[in-house]
């Protein structure tokens, strides 16, 4: 693993949540600008729709990062996957051409292994660039956490700067906002002693991480 310095990883993590943030939130403000001049009724019930739609994804962005990204203070030491689902499944919801596909075997997981879940979903959401499925899967078992995430569609988008990200093998100086959250779950895994990997075609995207559970908390 390359090393890497906190502050700069924060950063470059920091210009990815305003990266996502930006679109929903600039929505929010233009729609105030327009309710503020808008008279017809039939607009103003449009306009507000629209605040509705983008409070709505500002809301579950903000709740996908916290626990993608951050400390997830407001959890303990494992989560209940209906959390992470939720989270995946709004984050999809914003492409009505990706169909999701379940396949978790546990009532709850450790916070890295959610973190590597959450972010294994996004980069396999964001590689879905014409929609297709998204195949999710994640068991404990002999006290190892193994999670797979596939996306398989017409056209498969993705960096393979982020793929040495997962690997560990990007340098720090080839680092940035795109990469960040890939190089953060890859520490997390070498911090635990498990590993990521990844393989790529041109129709499909798996993802796939072993995980030691912390012994006495798995459930």
């Amino acid at each position: 693993m390359t090393d890497s310095n906190p502050t700069d990883l924060a950063a470059m993590l920091c210009s990815r949540l305003c990266h996502d943030m930006l679109s929903p939130v600039g929505a929010l403000s233009n729609g105030l600008e327009l309710l503020a001049m808008e008279t017809d009724p039939e607009m103003r019930k449009s306009v507000m729709e629209l605040l509705e739609q983008s409070a709505t994804i500002s809301t579950n962005k903000l709740k996908f990062f916290r626990l993608a990204f951050g400390a997830a203070g407001g959890f303990g030491d494992r989560v209940d996957v209906a959390e992470p689902r939720s989270l995946i499944e709004a984050l999809a919801g914003d492409n009505d051409k990706i169909q999701i596909n379940w396949a978790i075997e546990t009532a709850n997981l450790s916070k890295p292994s959610v973190k590597v879940l959450l972010n294994f979903a996004q980069i396999a959401i964001d590689a879905l660039v014409r929609g297709g499925t998204l195949d999710v899967g994640a068991e404990v078992r002999d006290g190892n956490c193994e999670i797979v995430v596939r996306a398989t569609g017409p056209k498969i988008a993705f960096d393979e700067t982020i793929g040495k990200a997962i690997e560990g093998s990007l340098p720090s100086s080839e680092l940035s906002s795109r990469t960040a959250a890939a190089h953060m779950i890859a520490l997390l895994a070498e911090e635990s002693g498990g590993g990521l990997q990844y393989a790529r075609t041109d129709e499909a995207l798996v993802l796939g991480a072993v995980l030691p559970e912390p012994e006495g908390l798995i459930g």
